[in-house]
């Protein structure tokens, strides 16, 4: 019970972390504090003895501080409300135009986050200064520090939403939504391959057959097998776990899942299917198999008749070709040992022919009829089969893809020149 309600904690953990409300709230919440503390540091005799030494940073006279209370709340309101329309249209314009998947990761903004906060947040001080305000009648000398702080804030908050403008123009751009995919999914492969490099066992010392096959309890893509939830019970009874999917794979309810050494009691059964992570949500994150995904969308919208982007679709591609060499590079099983090496845990990596499946084939289909499309098409699978690092098995599944596009050349390019020139390239 102590273990769901962790996973249960986790999972919302991550799921308040990717909402747009998290950083606002909690910015609003410290300058909610904010506010009472300035209020009754006011009132301190320290306080008294600065308006007397440094006046002008205090205001003095009611009807100003009143006025500019007033017009710094109905200003940053404005703010507020135009800032949050903007976030609502550039989230429409890429789910419209590139990929429903990409909202996630637009929503999880920390830097447009943290701006809203701030505005919510100094909008929040305000009113409670302007409160303070009224309670007091017409002496101001209990709130002048309070509203010449309101009133640096308003400013502040001015600056801020002349970022907040360049940052959400940027952040459309889909030159720059592909790089940032290409980026944090590079990350991922290069820190993952680097540790399982690190930590793999000599998987010839174990046997893999006569396990024990555990089925998927629910529908859904696999993403993580936390080993942070393994009981010591279930450590002691099973020595090696295998996990058959990889990491991104739709898995239908009852599908193979896991397989264990041991027969496992109902209650050790039950500890290892809560240490996986089945989710609804293909994607929420630009990491690994994810950024694939993204990449491929935006390649496949960019090349619909509705929207005919041929260059967002080569700067797909060109980026999804490096990315595809870093995980072909994986060992097609990995293993870690766990709890002092009581535990080994096997992990199947993607195989190429379900990355060319998966990735390289709709952008195939989609593009097959666009000879500048082809052609980069043609040169990044070469890329891909050109590595020296890659295993003769990857090799020949790049090889199929590639006889796979030359017959939908063949069939699909009308134009007798353009069809030669790029039947040359297979060469």
């Amino acid at each position: 019970m102590f273990k769901y309600a962790i996973k249960i904690v986790k999972e919302l953990y991550r799921k308040v972390l990717l909402s747009i409300a998290f950083y606002p709230v909690l910015i609003s919440f410290v300058f909610f504090l904010l506010a009472f503390i300035i209020l009754e540091l006011e009132s301190l005799e320290l306080a008294k003895t600065l308006k007397e030494r440094i006046p002008y940073l205090f205001i003095k006279d009611y009807e100003t501080a009143r006025a500019i209370l007033t017009t710094l709340i109905g200003g940053i309101l404005s703010l507020t409300v135009f800032s949050f329309t903007m976030v609502m249209v550039v989230l429409s314009q890429a789910s419209s135009n590139f990929s429903p998947r990409l909202l996630p990761s637009l929503v999880s903004n920390k830097r447009h986050q943290l701006i809203l906060g701030v505005y919510i947040g100094t909008l929040l001080y305000c009113i409670i200064i302007l409160i303070a305000l009224g309670a007091n009648d017409i002496d101001t000398h209990s709130v002048g520090f309070s509203t010449m702080l309101a009133a640096i804030s308003g400013v502040f908050c001015i600056g801020l939403f002349v970022y907040f403008i360049h940052s959400i123009s940027t952040s459309i751009q889909i030159q720059n939504i592909i790089e940032n995919i290409f980026r944090s999914s590079s990350r991922y492969l290069d820190k993952d391959y680097g540790d399982s490099c690190n930590l793999k066992v000599g998987l010839q010392e174990f046997r893999m057959d006569n396990f024990e096959t555990i089925y998927s309890p629910k529908s859904g893509y696999y993403r993580e097998f936390d080993n942070s939830l393994l009981s010591d019970s279930l450590v002691e009874n099973c020595h090696q776990i295998e996990i058959l999917p990889y990491v991104g794979r739709h898995l239908w309810e009852g599908m193979p899942l896991l397989k264990v050494q041991n027969l496992l009691k109902d209650e050790d059964l039950e500890d290892l299917l809560l240490c996986v992570n089945i989710s609804s949500n293909r994607s929420d994150q630009n990491d690994g198999f994810d950024g694939f995904i993204k990449l491929m969308e935006i390649a496949v919208k960019a090349m619909s008749p509705g929207i005919n982007d041929p260059g967002t679709a080569i700067d797909a591609i060109n980026r999804l070709a490096p990315l595809l060499v870093k995980i072909m590079r994986f060992p097609p099983i990995t293993s870690n040992a766990l709890r002092e090496g009581k535990i080994i845990l096997v992990r199947n990596n993607i195989t190429a022919k379900e990355l060319m499946q998966t990735i390289i084939q709709p952008i195939r289909l989609y593009a097959k009829k666009d000879s500048s499309v082809v052609i980069v098409l043609i040169g990044a699978l070469k890329y891909i089969a050109k590595d020296a690092e890659i295993s003769k098995n990857n090799r020949v599944e790049v090889q199929k893809e590639l006889e796979a596009l030359k017959i939908d050349v063949m069939e699909s390019i009308d134009n007798k020149y353009d069809r030669e020139k790029i039947l040359a390239l297979f060469q």
